[in-house]
């Protein structure tokens, strides 16, 4: 049973639900981030976004909001929540600052910060954080992206010089796209494949000088830069190549791994493959620090294609005097109000992702689970996040006609500078493969190989008893669930716990086929009479396994999105997130409804139905279209739209053009319809 949605919403009601556990950031950066030079400038050159971009990163250092994350004793305040919240606010000014503060300070910092001793902390964080050491992340190979265990960097240990020798041993071995690289970077942390005594233990990290104090390379360095690229022109994106580059020994940045001064090796964890993913772990930082800025910049083109829509004016109805507002199209509607949706949804995921991020890391001891829960949930969400983000831009890119295409309506700007955001910090299909590999995992690590795992009713057993594990609003989640009658085609459509149910079937469904399938292909790979690689058993079923993490982001997003309306207390606040959701829950089954279709979910009525569902959310939802981009209360000054600019004064004088006409009408009328005396 719904309830119609009030009149009128408070904005700022959903304002404090959205700003949620990190609010007092949020607030500071609206009320403190107004310097003109934060935004883009539309024509400059990439000399000169460089240049306005690294005078911004050192008035943000002079600002302290850079320390949130760092520890106290070095002048930060241990609030790794707040330090990705900061950068998410930072996101809405200019995209090229946001990558050189999390570059600066998430990237290089938290390296040194996370991968560090005290010996590094001491020496560097401090220097680190006032921006008086830019530095870089060395990560990346021309010849190695995704894959950064097998990166062929090599940094050999010497005893007698106590030493360590960083080599390129090749063009495709260089560093590449390195941001901070082709002209601020001093010193960068460089992630090489570490031998000692001829023993390689795969990949750690060390802290190299690049440049002297008077800016120009060091000894063995060779410094290029990328160049131009299709956005992000505030970045000075470089490659690094190393000639036998001599490191000290102190340098290696060593919380996981220790060389002695004979070159002997030794780690607290002992598999090389688990020390590898555990050092990459503590940096996730960054890859949830993208989604958020991701998210930030579609809030942005929707807030801007909004207020655009409801002031543009295109064709007249039959009879009417005026033309009609762009926001009063059903296919206008359509596009942006499910984009809006998904954007209020994923907003409520990636809150509830910093808030476990935060603890997780800020825990006394490493929980090794929770941080593998971590890893795959940022993983889902930062591809998520950005690949809306890439449509929505567009989207609204359209929208906006013509208007959309110049640069003074900031909408080029955000489509180029977020496209890269779906292959950096993690190549958005092979996070998938990470969420899939996590799902898979933990059957592996219970139940043995997968040609051990029986018939097909234990498999099913299994996915029902594992899978669905919860992180928001565990308790209600069940409730509405359990709660939803045995036929679904008798179930209203906006009935939440059928909605929970439809995604939550489709995970347990499409994971289980993939295991069967998987299974089938151990089994004919340990045929004698015609043996089957490995590789080629789970690269048979790899678009299978990607679905499954699609659909396992699909419901933790909704489940996120209810958590988030739970905690609600407006009610109209919440009566309006409530409609939001049902929008956001059918527009998403609607998107796959073949699947559903093909799998008995829903029936050919109801699937026409449910077209029709979302015809209605979205013309229930139309007087509010404003009201929810009001709530994530951009500053004005932030948009740097002159569309909006534009279309106030086009309002303005339209408004008065109207109230003349009517004068003059009204006066018409006066003069046929009362007797004027004479003289008069």
């Amino acid at each position: 049973m719904t309830t119609s949605l009030p009149h009128a919403v408070d904005p700022r009601a959903l304002t404090g639900v959205l700003d949620g556990r990190w609010s007092h950031v949020r607030r500071d950066a609206r009320e403190n981030l107004h310097d003109p030079e934060l935004l883009p400038v539309y024509g400059e050159s990439m000399a000169e976004a460089r240049q306005r971009v690294t005078r911004m990163a050192r008035k943000i250092a002079d600002s302290g909001r850079v320390s949130l994350g760092f520890p106290k004793e070095y002048g930060g305040e241990g609030d790794v929540g707040g330090s990705v919240t900061a950068i998410e606010m930072l996101a809405f000014t200019d995209l090229s600052l946001m990558v050189k503060a999390g570059v600066q300070w998430g990237l290089f910092g938290g390296a040194v910060q996370a991968l560090g001793t005290q010996r590094h902390h001491d020496a560097y964080l401090r220097d680190i954080m006032s921006f008086e050491l830019p530095g870089c992340f060395a990560m990346t190979e021309t010849g190695h992206g995704s894959d950064v265990q097998q990166l062929r960097t090599t940094c050999t240990y010497d005893p007698a010089t106590q030493t360590f020798d960083l080599h390129t041993p090749h063009e495709a071995a260089r560093k590449d796209y390195i941001g901070n690289a082709a002209k601020d970077g001093r010193m960068a942390v460089v992630f090489a494949q570490l031998v000692t005594q001829g023993t390689n233990h795969g990949v750690h990290a060390w802290l190299v000088p690049i440049r002297d104090e008077q800016g120009d390379p060091m000894p063995g360095v060779t410094i290029g830069d990328d160049g131009p690229k299709a956005g992000l022109n505030g970045v000075d994106n470089g490659r690094l190549t190393f000639d036998h580059v001599p490191v000290p020994r102190d340098m290696l940045l060593d919380r996981y791994g220790q060389v002695a001064p004979d070159g002997t090796y030794t780690s607290d964890i002992e598999n090389e493959t688990r020390r590898f993913f555990t050092m990459l772990g503590t940096l996730v930082r960054g890859r949830v620090s993208v989604g958020g800025s991701a998210a930030a910049a579609a809030k942005l083109a929707l807030d801007i294609v909004v207020r655009y829509g409801d002031t543009r004016r295109q064709f007249s109805a039959p009879g009417a005097d005026r033309e009609i507002l762009l926001n009063d199209y059903l296919v206008h509607q359509r596009k942006l109000l499910p984009a809006l949706a998904t954007t209020y949804a994923l907003h409520f995921a990636q809150e509830e992702l910093v808030g476990t991020m935060h603890d997780v890391q800020a825990a006394e001891e490493l929980d090794e689970g929770a941080q593998r829960e971590l890893e795959s949930r940022a993983a889902g969400l930062k591809a998520a996040q950005t690949w809306h983000a890439t449509r929505t831009i567009q989207m609204c890119r359209e929208a906006c006609g013509g208007a959309g295409y110049l640069q003074e309506n900031r909408l080029p700007h955000l489509k180029a500078d977020t496209d890269v955001f779906t292959t950096f910090e993690g190549d958005n299909t092979v996070l998938l493969q990470l969420v899939a590999k996590g799902l898979l995992t933990g059957y592996r690590d219970a139940f043995g190989s997968l040609d051990g795992w029986g018939k097909v009713g234990f498999v099913a057993d299994m996915v029902r008893e594992t899978v669905l594990e919860r992180t928001a609003a565990r308790g209600l989640i069940a409730r509405l669930v359990d709660a939803v009658p045995g036929r679904d085609d008798e179930v209203p459509l906006l009935d939440r716990g059928w909605q929970l149910k439809m995604l939550e079937d489709r995970e347990k469904h499409v994971l289980e086929s993939a295991i069967r399938r998987l299974r089938g292909g151990a089994e004919a790979a340990s045929s004698p009479a015609r043996p089957v690689r490995p590789f080629d058993v789970f690269n048979d079923v790899q678009d299978h396994v990607l679905r499954a993490a699609q659909a396992h982001i699909d419901r933790i997003v909704l489940e996120a999105f209810v958590a988030g309306i739970e905690r609600t207390t407006d009610a109209d606040a919440r009566a309006l997130l409530d409609r939001v959701c049902d929008l956001y829950a059918l527009s998403t089954i609607e998107a796959d409804r073949a699947w559903f279709l093909e799998h008995g979910r829903l029936t050919p009525t109801r699937a026409k139905a449910l077209i029709a569902a979302v015809n209605a959310l979205v013309k229930e939802l139309r007087p509010h279209m404003v009201t929810l981009v009001d709530a994530f209360a951009i500053p004005e000054e932030w948009k740097g739209a002159a569309i909006l600019r534009e279309e106030d004064d086009r309002q303005e004088a339209m408004a008065t053009h109207d109230v003349a006409a009517g004068d003059a009408e009204l006066r018409r009328g006066t003069a046929t319809s009362v007797e004027v005396p004479p003289g008069q």
